[in-house]
């Protein structure tokens, strides 16, 4: 007996056959997690984003057209998830070289890392709250959500161009918070 096409056990998940999602997994798991060991370049980071992107691909099942190949669809998410997370850090990294802010920030030996990034995330959460609604809407949706600029456009009905405007200005009003609340605490 032939094992069925990636086409056929979608149809199945669909049909609710959750076994099938389950060989569809066994199928591509290690090559989801080489794509995105091969972006973000280290083990936990590519097994968060390998469970993430079959998470997100599940839940995202109904949209797939079949227009092109289910791996195809998957290493598109896998790799959009893995930008995402390399964005992510580059925020982190760009925020810890001020040092201002890098005194909010947890410090690798420091055992009380998680309690001080709470507290981070915490600053970070009332800084965006203070934005104004369009810059918080493209600020939510592409850090926390991360979305990329043309699903955002497509959800503001605005351009990519200034939508990167606004996510710049964004950027800068929570730097810029997160420097008054240090100088604050420093007081």
């Amino acid at each position: 007996m032939n094992p069925l096409t990636d086409l056929e056990l979608v149809q199945q998940v669909r049909k609710g056959k959750r076994e099938a999602y389950t060989e569809l997994m066994r199928r591509y798991q290690q090559r989801v997690y080489w794509v995105a060991r091969r972006i973000v370049g280290n083990h936990d980071d590519a097994d968060d984003i390998a469970q993430e992107t079959f998470v997100k691909a599940y839940l995202a099942l109904g949209d797939f057209r079949g227009d092109s190949g289910f791996f195809t669809w998957l290493y598109r998410i896998a790799v959009n998830l893995s930008l995402n997370t390399i964005r992510k850090q580059q925020v982190m990294n760009y925020l810890r070289e001020s040092p201002m802010i890098s005194s909010l920030l947890p410090a690798k030996e420091n055992p009380h890392a998680e309690l001080e990034a709470k507290e981070l995330e915490s600053k970070l959460q009332r800084a965006v709250a203070l934005l104004p609604e369009k810059q918080k809407a493209v600020f939510v949706m592409r850090y926390y959500e991360e979305m990329n600029y043309e699903e955002i456009s497509e959800v503001l009905k605005t351009t990519v161009g200034g939508l990167k405007a606004n996510y710049f200005h964004a950027l800068k009003k929570v730097q810029e918070y997160l420097k008054d609340e240090i100088a604050t605490i420093k007081d």
